[in-house]
């Protein structure tokens, strides 16, 4: 099968032109101008004009069937990369988990059980460590050489993810063997839930509760101390999900004095504020792990993804439904899932709040969704650029088309959107993955089993950046 995209708008991270695409199966085989009258045919022509022709999305933070707080997140690898690819992301990297007591291998075993035959777009794999000792650090070789080099370990949440300071230092001294990175959830947990005791015993059990004890300094804290860690180790460190001003500082400093630190955001911490977890129990549709920060803070981390402090937006997709999921935590905000929809609207609202917005680049909107996050984790240039030979994951984008978010016409498997209502300019026309077209006029056009296992390479780019 060979498609032809003309007349589009190409945009990548390293400028734009006008120019068609040839697809012959499912890599990108040729580009450049008027390629029908250079002889070049196709059995399909999709006419891109007035259109962006982008590389597809690639969000490095999602969490289908993640067991959280007594329950499981919504969405499920078909449902999840199909909402993905509705939203122009043609690839998600979800975090399989390692059981306590469990070794690395059955938890990856566990998640390809649920991707494989089931995904519509292609996936990969990050390791959450739930235990460092000898065996599991021995386990980290394997799984590099398995296409699965990245290892999230936590600060926060103890007795169920936490890592002390000791374990964190072991993994990342294994890394510099191996070549793998690591990932951190930066916030001071064992302090988090000291303050999170004392704020329900003064009276506070409603969401809001969530945002106040979770405070910006426990992360920013937490960031530094995991960078200090990783310079003495002498490798690379990626900061997940980084929400506030203090972090970034510390993200920032740690860049000036050479330390390749890297870091994402994500949608909710640029588009949602502390005041959407008030509300009275209304706020629980907000609570996730950092917690959202003020207004102030929106500002602070668009300069830094202007910058290049912050290297990409992911999502953090981790859905549960209000109704029966989210109300496990009514009257104790502590037990409130931690988790919001989003792999779906990242790259509109990035697009509408970014580029129509004045605060990014279109080029620079295509890096920090596809670019930047292929690069850091090992699948570039076959994904994440438009260029011969990559992988036919394209998006036929339309910056000009509005469309209203909510949770009655989304298609992630959750009963409600944070973003419910909003209006924004910039929609996803055409979809392919791997040459085939699985989003067309807002329609599903791919199948069940499409998606298939990214194995990527160790992150060489962390190194040489």
């Amino acid at each position: 099968m060979r498609t032809l995209i003309s007349n589009g708008t190409i945009v990548t991270a390293e400028g734009s032109q006008t120019a068609d695409v040839l697809i012959d199966g499912e890599a990108i085989a040729a580009i450049g101008a008027d390629l029908a009258a250079a002889g070049m045919t196709a059995d399909e022509t999709i006419d891109a004009e007035g259109k962006y022709v982008i590389p597809g999305g690639i969000d490095v933070h999602t969490h289908m069937e993640l067991p959280f707080g007594g329950t499981f997140a919504k969405d499920t690898f078909e449902t999840g990369t199909r909402a993905a690819a509705f939203g122009g992301t043609t690839t998600v990297v979800d975090f399989a988990v390692q059981s306590k007591g469990q070794s690395l291998r059955a938890g990856l075993d566990a998640w390809h059980a649920k991707a494989e035959g089931n995904a519509v777009a292609d996936y990969g794999f990050h390791m959450i460590m739930s235990d460092v000792n000898d065996q599991t650090l021995a386990e980290m070789d394997q799984l590099v050489a398995e296409g699965v080099p990245d290892f999230k370990l936590f600060t926060a949440y103890p007795g169920v993810f936490y890592s002390d300071d000791g374990a964190i230092f072991r993994a990342l001294q294994q890394t510099a063997r191996n070549g793998g990175l690591i990932m951190m959830h930066a916030e001071n947990g064992p302090a988090i839930d000291i303050v999170a005791a004392q704020t329900f015993e003064a009276g506070t059990t409603d969401p809001i509760g969530h945002g106040l004890a979770r405070k910006a300094v426990f992360e920013g804290e937490a960031t530094n101390r995991v960078i200090r860690l990783a310079e003495a180790a002498g490798v690379p460190i990626y900061i997940v999900h980084l929400s506030a001003t203090d972090a970034l500082a510390e993200v920032r400093a740690a860049r000036d004095r050479g330390t390749k630190a890297f870091a994402e955001t994500c949608p909710q911490y640029l588009f949602l504020s502390l005041d959407d977890l008030g509300h009275g129990f209304e706020g629980a549709k907000f609570v996730c792990s950092p917690p959202l920060r003020p207004r102030e803070t929106w500002d602070d981390l668009w300069s830094g993804l202007v910058k290049d402090d912050l290297q990409l937006v992911a999502t953090d997709h981790c859905p549960f439904d209000f109704h029966g999921q989210k109300e496990l935590g009514r009257g104790d905000f502590r037990k409130i899932p931690n988790g919001l929809p989003g792999v779906e609207d990242r790259v509109d609202l990035l697009h509408d709040g970014g580029v129509v917005g004045g605060r990014i680049s279109r080029e620079r909107w295509v890096e920090i969704i596809a670019t930047a996050p292929a690069k850091l984790f090992g699948m570039y240039p076959k994904k994440g650029s438009i260029s011969v030979g990559a992988d036919a994951d394209i998006v036929v984008y339309d910056p000009n088309r509005t469309r209203t978010i909510s949770a009655k016409t989304h298609h992630m498997d959750v009963d409600y959107s944070c973003y419910e209502g909003r209006t924004v300019t910039g929609a996803s026309d055409v979809v392919l993955s791997r040459g085939v077209v699985i989003v067309r006029d807002g329609q599903f056009t791919g199948r069940k089993g499409h998606g298939r296992f990214v194995k990527r390479a160790p992150a060489d780019h962390a190194r040489l950046s």
